[in-house]
């Protein structure tokens, strides 16, 4: 399962973020992008997880009741040409 993961923070929780993030390993790191550089104190990802619980893990312990964690599907052209028959 594909999940959306957005962890916004404030500028002075930012390093603390960054440590926790990496703490989970640079792998872990690696899969999101923050916008702190620019402004937007978040970090976005989109991860393969078995399991919500699985996605939640990653997330930096204190920014887990900010965050948002939702499940998101991918969508290929044969998927999209069957909802049109199915519409129709």
């Amino acid at each position: 399962m594909w999940y959306a993961i957005q962890t916004p923070h404030t500028p002075d929780e930012c390093v603390k973020a960054l440590d926790e993030q990496l703490a989970k390993g640079p792998d872990v790191l690696k899969q999101f992008y923050y916008g702190c550089k620019k402004g937007d104190h978040t970090g976005y990802a989109i991860v393969d997880a078995k399991s919500n619980t699985d996605a939640r893990n990653i997330v930096p312990s204190f920014l887990l009741n900010r965050s948002r964690i939702m499940e998101v599907d991918v969508f290929t052209p044969e998927v999209i040409r069957s909802l049109h028959i199915k519409a129709a």
